[in-house]
């Protein structure tokens, strides 16, 4: 947008002019988002395995997740890893 003004018009626009205006007129640019929670209908689905286990002690059990986020040009991904035994509470 910001190039296609400048060459169109005699004066100059800047990039950061023309995303507040954007924004202020409630327009946003279109194009193809990451889909990565959209599973593969090919893909095997496995069972929950720890349904039933009695988690007592640490590194019994670790869980991870990923997820990304959005960055003014691209994504940066964020990985967390969780020793399970804090999650649950013994009596």
């Amino acid at each position: 947008m910001t190039a296609r003004l400048n060459k169109q018009h005699s004066f100059a626009v800047n990039h950061k002019r023309i995303a507040r205006l954007m924004g202020k007129m409630g327009l946003q640019a279109i194009y193809p988002r990451p889909r990565t929670s959209i599973p593969d209908q090919q893909h095997k689905k496995y069972p929950y395995l720890l349904r039933g286990l009695n988690i007592k002690r640490p590194n019994q059990v670790w869980a991870a997740d990923i997820t990304y986020l959005p960055m003014p040009h691209g994504f940066m991904y964020l990985v967390a890893l969780l020793d399970r035994i804090w999650s649950y509470s013994s009596p």
